[in-house]
């Protein structure tokens, strides 16, 4: 699968997607510094995220006025929808930093909240894909309309039973859409170690053969992204930030600059070890063969005429002479001629 000129593919190098989020703060001149870091890091792709107050919340979520982020727990400076509206980008400001990412070289991708968001990334943006949050997995007119766009779909799987993913893999393909790309995730932000289960890429893969599996992490550090490179995970989705001390809900689960470029080359450098699922020897071991590997020697000096018997042999290196599995067929045999000690036997001594 194609995302942009990029390969989607199990166990090829994965698809790094910085994920922005909201950790603009809802200030653009953040955003584009967060995108020319991503870049700097060598990241694939910058991800945002379109909503606004009325696309998000329903007004007894506001009357309620609690809100998940730590930052703004039991906050009486700030509501809850004065976070939303301050956080949120508005359609020129989507268009705005895309721009720059055109300009940067990177792709630009953003997770849509309403169909209306879904018509402006698509028409007007042209976005190469839509990456749909975990929330709206079962939220299956919303993946309907977004699969009759007939782009790729980012999927992530957080919150899910593997029967709702099911429905949402179906929903999607009966638009006659097949461009699904899965990604592991856990919801919890950030996810204990043993919640985590990174086997659920191996899961996904084989429930759902047709399509790449990825991750979208939410874990704190660089190690459980590059397990998941070594899973094979065609995408590798992490939360980035300038600061991880900044205010609001996502910076402290973030990256920062320095571990995303640890993230970039640490998955290239797992995918090239990797490899092929074949046995396969370089020309390099072919070289090492002769000088590492052993060969049948004499253990002490043999007379011509004389039974050669086991006690009569050793293995030592150089691996030039007889293979160590032909010894007890050389045992029994009737030497032709002197073989010093610690000789390297070959076919004409017996």
């Amino acid at each position: 699968m194609l995302i942009g000129s990029r390969e989607i593919c199990n166990y090829k190098e994965p698809y790094i997607i910085a994920e922005i989020g909201a950790n603009h703060n809802g200030n653009v001149d953040i955003a584009k510094q967060l995108i020319n870091k991503a870049i700097d890091a060598g990241c694939d792709c910058v991800k945002f995220q379109s909503w606004t107050a009325d696309s998000i919340f329903s007004k007894i979520v506001y009357e309620d006025n609690y809100f998940l982020g730590d930052d703004y727990r039991n906050r009486n400076d700030y509501n809850l929808k004065e976070i939303v509206e301050e956080f949120s980008f508005s359609e020129r400001d989507l268009s705005e930093i895309a721009a720059v990412c055109k300009k940067g070289g990177v792709d630009f991708a953003c997770t849509p909240f309403s169909k209306k968001e879904v018509d402006y990334l698509v028409e007007n943006l042209k976005v190469d894909f839509i990456k749909v949050a975990s929330m709206d997995l079962n939220n299956y007119p919303f993946l309907q309309y977004i699969a009759q766009r007939e782009l790729p779909i980012m999927l992530s799987t957080g919150l899910s039973t593997l029967s709702e993913i099911d429905s949402a893999v179906q929903t999607i393909e009966n638009t006659g859409n097949k461009n699904i790309i899965l990604l592991h995730c856990v919801a919890n932000y950030p996810p204990d170690d043993n919640y985590i289960n990174l086997n659920n890429i191996d899961m996904l893969r084989d429930n759902y053969p047709d399509y790449p599996v990825g991750f979208s992490d939410h874990s704190i550090g660089i190690e459980i992204p590059l397990a998941a490179a070594a899973k094979g995970a065609c995408v590798i989705e992490k939360h980035f930030t300038l600061d991880k001390n900044m205010p609001g809900w996502d910076h402290k689960v973030s990256a920062n600059f320095e571990e995303m470029v640890q993230i970039v080359n640490g998955t290239k450098r797992i995918n090239k070890a990797l490899g092929s699922h074949r046995r396969v020897l370089t020309k390099a071991d072919y070289e090492k063969i002769p000088a590492f590997r052993r060969s049948v020697v004499a253990a002490r000096d043999i007379q011509a005429g004389e039974l050669i018997t086991i006690d009569d042999l050793n293995l030592k290196r150089p691996g030039t002479g007889i293979e160590p599995k032909y010894l007890e067929m050389i045992a029994g045999r009737i030497a032709k001629r002197f073989i010093p000690y610690d000789k390297v036997l070959t076919q004409e001594d017996f």
